[in-house]
């Protein structure tokens, strides 16, 4: 199961200590979100890496300080790869497929 963020602290806390991650801004109510979260949590089984996620209608704050964390555009469902604390791919909407995560994770 990917592990559920809900607090800034917990975001921070992430990035300082995960050195490669994945991070998924997910809707609860949309569908294009629900496709999104499918992708991520199929990547994850099969490729065993840190996948994390923001349910954004609970936890709107940690959604916008990613965003501001990232200097990126808040939009949901949207996918980030980091590296060393650093976004180094994101993608977003139907754009984020099984395949652009593993694709993004070989760079």
């Amino acid at each position: 199961m990917m592990e559920k963020i809900s607090s800034i602290e917990q975001f921070n806390q992430i990035l300082q200590n995960e050195k490669d991650f994945f991070i998924l801004k997910h809707s609860l109510t949309c569908p294009i979100s629900s496709a999104a979260y499918s992708a991520c949590q199929s990547f994850f089984e099969n490729e065993h890496v840190k996948m994390v996620y923001v349910p954004i209608q609970e936890t709107r704050e940690t959604s916008n300080h990613i965003a501001e964390a990232f200097n990126t555009r808040h939009e949901s469902p949207q996918v980030f790869h980091v590296k060393n604390g650093e976004p180094v791919w994101n993608t977003s909407h139907s754009r984020i497929t099984e395949r652009a995560l593993k694709e993004a994770n070989t760079k």
